[in-house]
């Protein structure tokens, strides 16, 4: 290296070092010490990692979280960790500058960078995803962009998320089409059992099955491959419903036999609130109309799913934060403590009398989302008796005959917060 060169290198690497060394000192000490306890992870299992209440208490410092309740109900939508806060709400600013430049110009740019990230999570090619704002909105492009005709056969769970019943109810009744409904008893851990429901209902005229990968309802999670292997064989096209399965729990979606696959980022992503992402099978793109026109809609690129207008490009960009923290902390160690939390509360009220509990333990049908009633005590009672005596925030389903109180903590959720809801199931229970 000429001397020159080799001065100027030494000079960078000294800016560099010292840069490191001041953003250190300001970075904040829920960073700081996040960092410290990662870093002391690593000798640590998974499994044993996710009872080290120390180490998931520098995780819920990285969370804003509401100190006057417990919320129990990240099922609906969670919140996102301070650094995509920080982000979306600094690419608001900067879209605001000069809104036409900064987001159409600037921002815009970083779409492609983030498809790929999107992609290696998921384990596809960046051609097969698509960025809009949430599950419904990815379902609804493959439903109503579907070129089914009268006479045409769906197969549909009723168990499925009630937005998705409504709009193939809505293709039902425009065109003409067939829906064949799967009516599941649950929960259940029987393979054969929710394997067989489904193809029972599959016939020489079913065009496309509809598959929730993990129901919200109660978190029971469906044997979706093999569902798909049966529907593959009969050429039936797969949807498949992941809303709550992705960044939850670890899989890739090619693994999973779906030509279409959709999610809200906004939840176990944490990414900020009106986030979603679209997979579509490459060799599938050019036959499904998108939801929005567009001037080549039988065209094989993913991106005329992206044709929504203006779009809130400062929360778009800000999933990419949402990528970094999950990076960081690993989806394996973050499936195993959902899991252990969802146990956690489940396992001390499971033989109480008069509860009854409609999710399972078992991590291979269930992962952070549980459900719980009591017994001749009516749901919306239970509910407001866990708010209005111990500041509790749940939800209650009651959905097809799936009933109950659902319960569904995250990882900024810490086990003395459960013990609080174990007190107040017991004295519900009790009353």
């Amino acid at each position: 290296m000429p001397e020159f060169d080799r001065r100027l290198f030494m000079k960078r690497a000294g800016l560099a070092s010292a840069t490191a060394f001041l953003t250190a000192l300001t970075k904040p000490s829920w960073s700081r010490n996040l960092q410290a306890a990662l870093h002391d992870a690593e000798s640590l299992s998974p499994a044993e990692l996710a009872t080290e209440e120390d180490f998931w208490y520098y995780i819920q410092q990285a969370f804003t979280v509401s100190p006057s309740l417990i919320n129990l109900n990240n099922g609906g939508v969670s919140p996102a960790p301070k650094t995509v806060q920080d982000a979306m709400k600094r690419y608001y600013d900067l879209a605001n500058e000069a809104p036409s430049y900064y987001m159409w110009r600037v921002m815009d740019q970083g779409r492609e960078p983030l498809r790929a990230n999107l992609a290696r999570m998921a384990g596809c090619d960046k051609e097969e995803i698509a960025m809009n704002r949430n599950t419904s909105e990815g379902l609804d492009t493959i439903i109503f962009g579907l070129p089914l005709k009268k006479g045409d056969e769906v197969v549909v769970c009723k168990q499925d998320y009630n937005h998705v019943c409504f709009s193939w109810k809505q293709r039902e009744l425009r065109d003409g089409i067939k829906i064949n409904w799967v009516d599941l008893k649950l929960p259940s851990e029987d393979e054969n059992y929710l394997v067989k429901q489904y193809v029972d209902a599959f016939t020489p005229r079913t065009k496309v099955v509809n598959i929730t990968h993990i129901i919200n309802w109660n978190g029971q999670i469906l044997p979706v491959r093999r569902i798909a292997d049966e529907a593959r064989k009969r050429g039936i096209e797969v949807i498949v419903d992941g809303a709550h399965s992705f960044a939850h729990f670890d899989f890739k979606i090619p693994d999973l036999g779906a030509d279409y696959f959709a999610t809200s980022l906004h939840k176990w992503m944490y990414a900020p609130i009106g986030s979603g992402m679209l997979y579509v099978r490459k060799e599938k793109i050019k036959h499904i109309y998108p939801l929005f026109g567009t001037d080549k809609p039988q065209d094989d690129n993913i991106r005329k799913f992206e044709n929504l207008g203006t779009r809130p490009f400062y929360i778009e960009q800000a999933i990419g934060k949402a990528v970094e923290f999950n990076d960081m902390i690993g989806l394996e160690r973050k499936a195993k403590r959902l899991h252990y939390l969802k146990n956690y509360w489940m396992a001390q009220v499971k033989d109480l009398p008069k509860v009854q509990l409609s999710t399972s333990l078992k991590p291979e049908w269930g992962c952070a989302i549980g459900m719980v009633a009591v017994e001749g005590k009516q749901l919306a009672e239970f509910d407001a008796f866990l708010f209005n005596n111990y500041k509790i925030h749940t939800t209650t389903i009651n959905w097809e005959g799936v009933s109950g109180v659902r319960v569904t903590p995250n990882i900024y959720t810490t086990t003395k917060q459960l013990d609080i809801l174990v007190e107040g199931i017991t004295a519900f229970a009790k009353s």
